[in-house]
């Protein structure tokens, strides 16, 4: 099992940047695929990008309405998944959440993601 918490988020200004942290406990974080979601208010969860577990290169897939601006990472030592943002934009706004799910696939898919963070919320202002 594995606990995850997001921070990083806040208010920003449209064109602005910022990183999101998910820290995970547990000694196995590199034997999981990682995940970020965002949920905006009356919307379902949505895809933002994932990475694949390790080695000597990542695997990394994203949502067409961020692909160029987003970028994912992680640091396997560190226990720490990453969202750097840039280029924000109001659509940006949501509750941004990381996730793990065991396996190899990269997946897309919310539900086959076995363990969630409490998410942090980012805001983009006009």
């Amino acid at each position: 099992q594995v606990e995850l918490v997001e921070s990083g988020g806040g208010l920003v200004q449209a064109g602005d940047s910022l990183r999101l942290s998910c820290a995970a406990s547990g000694r196995t974080f590199s034997s999981y695929v990682m995940g970020w979601f965002r949920q905006a208010p009356g919307k379902e969860r949505e895809f933002v990008s994932a990475i694949s577990r390790g080695g000597i290169s990542y695997n990394t897939r994203y949502a067409d309405s961020v692909k160029g601006r987003f970028t994912i990472s992680r640091d396997n030592a560190r226990n720490t998944l990453y969202l750097q943002m840039n280029s924000l934009k109001p659509e940006d706004t949501a509750v941004y959440y990381c996730a793990a799910r065991q396996g190899f696939v990269v997946s897309d898919q919310v539900g086959v993601y076995d363990y969630w963070g409490q998410g942090t919320q980012v805001t983009i202002s006009s």
